[in-house]
């Protein structure tokens, strides 16, 4: 991690390039709090007041080409992140208050064209007590989702269950504390950051460790409010206001995901190659000759046994014609 933040400093000092990528065209889209970027659509929702209706816009020309309708009243809907492919998140989580008993996500399927739908709805509490939140992470290697609080003093991270089930009431476990009066967030796609905004800038954190990297410039809004990051790692800010700008933020290289490595080719077919004799398998050595070697050996040494013992016994011969002419 500590190669990141080199890079930070540097994105910090050499004040970036701030790119306006396109202006809400829909006069309903007036407080956008939450972002989510598919790549060929961006997907927002308005602050609490509005209807349980999520925008999706197509950024080449900020006009509004689909919305979905998924519940019959919300309370404070602050924040959005990506749910797989076609369906985003939507958390009904602000609470200025600090009264509500429960808080509620939503998954909801977006895309081009009005629809109406039965969102599932999951419930969550708080181990402590209520708490306001407008940040709402969900990370792309396992689905799990966390809240952030927003307080002057810093915010909570609070993890969901890893299974979330229509009917039951989920209870947060709180994880680690963040600074910053933060209003929105998201994770990298490649699951190794998280980067957390308030009003006026965003802080890079390492994943899932938490460790704080630096801090993100980001442009001058009239009150910027949400912050995603798409696929393709492009990063986009947005305020409320109606026909208000949304920005894309240029990153440090060290935060962009990491491109997917290019399969290795198959390597080319090459022709077997016969299998090296065997020790035993000499031609000169094999089984049939060495067994005639064997009956030559033997024939050789029953030989040279009988010509070794004809003298022997000529000898005795001669031996004994001595004694008997001593005898004599």
């Amino acid at each position: 991690m500590a190669s990141v933040v080199p890079l930070l400093l540097a994105a910090v000092l050499s004040a970036p390039a701030f790119v306006p990528l396109f202006a809400f065209t829909d006069p309903r889209i007036d407080e956008s709090s939450g972002l989510v970027d598919l790549g060929d659509l961006v997907v927002t929702v308005n602050d609490s007041g509005d209807d349980a209706v999520v925008y999706v816009v197509d950024p080449e020309t900020g006009d509004t080409v689909g919305t979905t309708r998924f519940a019959d009243a919300v309370v404070d809907v602050e924040a959005l992140a990506p749910a797989g492919d076609g369906e985003v998140w939507v958390g009904d989580i602000g609470d200025n208050a600090g009264q509500r008993a429960d808080v509620t996500v939503y998954r909801v399927p977006v895309g081009r064209g009005d629809r109406v739908v039965d969102a599932p709805a999951y419930t969550l509490v708080y181990p402590d007590r209520p708490q306001d939140a407008e940040t709402l992470l969900a990370d792309p290697t396992t689905g799990r989702l966390h809240i952030v609080t927003k307080s002057l003093f810093g915010g909570t991270v609070y993890a969901l269950p890893p299974r979330l089930r229509e009917g039951r009431t989920h209870r947060l476990r709180a994880v680690t504390r963040v600074g910053g009066f933060l209003t929105d967030g998201t994770v990298t796609p490649d699951g190794r950051h998280v980067i957390l905004r308030d009003y006026g800038r965003a802080m890079a954190y390492a994943y899932p460790s938490w460790e704080r990297l630096g801090p993100i410039p980001l442009p001058a809004q009239q009150q910027g409010e949400a912050i995603a990051m798409g696929p393709d790692g492009r990063v986009l800010v947005s305020t409320e206001g109606a026909f208000s700008t949304v920005h894309e933020v240029p990153l440090p290289a060290g935060l962009l995901p990491e491109p997917e490595p290019e399969p290795e080719p198959d390597p080319e077919p090459t022709s077997p190659r016969p299998p090296d004799p065997a020790p035993d398998a000499d031609p000169e050595r094999s089984p049939v000759l060495v067994g005639g070697g064997l009956v030559v050996l033997t024939l050789t040494l029953l030989v040279v046994t009988a010509r070794c013992s004809r003298p022997r016994r000529r000898a005795q011969k001669e031996h004994g014609a001595a004694a008997d002419g001593l005898g004599d």
